[in-house]
């Protein structure tokens, strides 16, 4: 899968490059970069990807 970042880089993270926003060469899709939470998920970090409309609606959601 081929990335192409389009924001990102949270000035909190220790390596530099953290909280990223991707495109992806799959038609409707976007991966994240991101921190664990406390929701139960394997150990560590991911990158993973979500349908957009996904993100549009959190981020409607949100009002951004």
């Amino acid at each position: 899968m081929k990335l192409n970042k389009v924001a990102g880089e949270d000035p909190d993270c220790d390596s530099g490059d953290c909280a990223n926003v991707f495109t992806t060469d799959q038609p409707g899709k976007i991966a994240i970069q991101g921190y664990l939470t406390n929701h139960p998920t394997p150990e560590g970090e991911a990158v993973v990807t979500i349908p957009e409309r996904v993100l549009r609606e959190a981020a409607r959601a949100l009002g951004w």
